[in-house]
């Protein structure tokens, strides 16, 4: 691993710079450090362990197997009891280690999102969307593009599998690199609440920050709404410009917070705004409109969320002096957004839909843009994640049995709780509706019974896990790719 100086070390006062130091036993500043590990398994010789602590571990317990895999310095917070170290290791003690971890990274990597252009989404839902095509009209404006986000990482049209929405800073900090060393102009990427709470994208250098929406989600973390917001606003602070969507009353309070920042909207007013929405089951048509120009766009991909995620990110590429006749070809030229509305082909007398949507307000958008576009039933499969906002199930029960015609209940990604458990809590939102429904705990079988059961017109949304291959289980992680499994189902049914 080589540092910002193309050497395999930093030196421990050029490490540790900007991070507070309450306590340490260190004597010998000068000594290189050649990594940094916050996972103990990946700790080797001459390396800085920071321990940091995660939902499940604690980093601090793992000190001796850092030790003895080579680490010549650990970083602690100001809660650890340091004598049970001294004598065995050099140490720093600091208030905030995921905070010291971020600087650490940023001065080990030598600082990468100075050296390029650094746009940052945050918001409940369309980040993913929203940053596709920022990168598509960036493409379209002949710069060499990084990606960072849930679906994937790409360096240009290479792709990285993706671990978190918004990785550990270490990582993250690294990723930033090897972009910089393989010649981006720009790198757009999702930035999570929870990785703006956790200090993972802290000491980023963002050039733009952008808002899509706040809607619930994440109150197992964050506890409640304004403490929701308050990790959102953390990226408008730390943006040098911001971009924000003034029909969400979320954003409307940070547009009173900073006047200066470019708004994009379809109702109310707003510097980059949209008329003349035509809705079709495979496309959107639309004129985009900035300071009295407009341009006629077709996008790709369907559904009025869609038309606001195109706002942001034309919102976006208008903060940075792009043209409106380019960001008219980027839009245009991006075809699809994997597991966003996207259309099974099937060659059926219904239509598949498998779409991501796993929070009460992603599912009421996707259903709206069902309702415009479906001409038979719509029939809604989808669960709710388990070890995660219990609160938001009965709600989106409700949400689905008010706008669907037929709703099957299933399982989403159950992790440690019992599935039937999860199923039961939205259950209390579709009994509050005269929804015909059927629960089926097994996915697959869920969808299965879907296609089976389908009737002329049908419009069957998957709903919730969209790009996702796989199934999180109480005890292992299966193969689960919707789009494999249906076109399996068809292909069985049909012999």
């Amino acid at each position: 691993m080589q540092n910002r100086k193309g050497e395999d070390f930093l030196k421990l006062k050029d490490l540790i710079e900007n991070i507070d130091v309450l306590e340490t036993n260190v004597k010998d500043f000068d000594k290189d450090i050649t990594d940094i590990a916050y996972n103990s398994k990946n700790a080797k010789e001459g390396c800085a362990f920071v321990c940091i602590k995660g939902f499940k571990t604690d980093g601090h317990e793992y000190i001796d197997e850092a030790i003895k895999n080579g680490a010549r310095l650990v970083v602690v917070d100001e809660f650890f009891d340091t004598s049970k170290i001294d004598g065995k290791i050099d140490y720093i003690k600091t208030s905030n280690t995921r905070k010291a971890l971020a600087v650490m990274s940023a001065n080990f990597f030598g600082h990468p999102s100075k050296d390029f252009l650094l746009i940052g989404v945050t918001g409940t839902n369309g980040k993913t969307s929203t940053t596709f095509m920022i990168k598509s009209i960036l493409e379209a404006n002949s710069q060499k593009v990084g990606l960072i986000g849930t679906i994937k990482n790409m360096i240009g049209s290479k792709e990285i599998e993706a671990q978190h929405t918004t990785p550990e800073s270490y990582d993250l900090q690294k990723l930033f690199w090897q972009m910089k060393n393989e010649g981006v102009d720009s790198v757009v990427m999702e930035v999570s609440s929870h990785s703006l709470e956790l200090y993972r994208v802290y000491d980023c250098d963002f050039d733009v920050g952008v808002f899509t929406n706040l809607t619930q989600d994440h109150l197992d973390f964050h506890g409640t709404m304004e403490n929701y917001f308050a990790a959102k606003l953390k990226l408008f602070e730390m943006s040098k410009k911001r971009v924000v969507n003034a029909d969400d009353s979320w954003g409307k309070r940070i547009i009173e917070m900073y006047p200066d920042c470019v708004t994009y909207a379809k109702d109310s007013d707003a510097q980059v705004c949209t008329k003349n929405v035509k809705l079709f089951v495979n496309k959107n048509q639309f004129e985009l409109w900035y300071n009295g120009k407009k341009e006629e766009i077709t996008l790709n991909i369907p559904g009025l969320f869609s038309i606001y995620n195109s706002l942001a990110a034309a919102a976006c590429c208008i903060s940075l002096g792009i043209e409106l006749d380019t960001i008219k070809k980027g839009l245009e030229d991006l075809k699809a957004v994997p597991g966003r509305f996207e259309i099974v082909e099937s060659n059926e007398r219904f239509t598949i839909v498998i779409d991501y949507a796993h929070t009460p307000d992603g599912l009421l958008n996707l259903m709206k843009t069902v309702d415009d576009v479906a001409e038979g039933r719509k029939v809604l499969l989808f669960g709710c994640g388990g070890d995660r906002d219990r609160t938001k199930r009965p709600i989106m029960g409700e949400i689905a049995g008010r706008m669907a015609d037929f709703v099957i209940v299933t399982s989403d990604n159950p992790r440690t709780e019992d599935p039937l458990k999860i199923i039961a809590d939205i259950l209390e939102g579709i009994r509050k509706t005269n929804v015909e429904y059927v629960v089926i705990p097994d996915r697959y079988e869920a969808i299965k019974y879907a296609i089976k059961n389908a009737k002329e017109n049908d419009f069957i949304v998957l709903a919730g896990k969209g790009h996702e291959t796989y199934q999180i289980l109480k005890d292992r992680t299966i193969p689960f790719d919707e789009r494999k499994i249906v076109k399996d189902i068809l292909k069985e049914l049909r012999e």
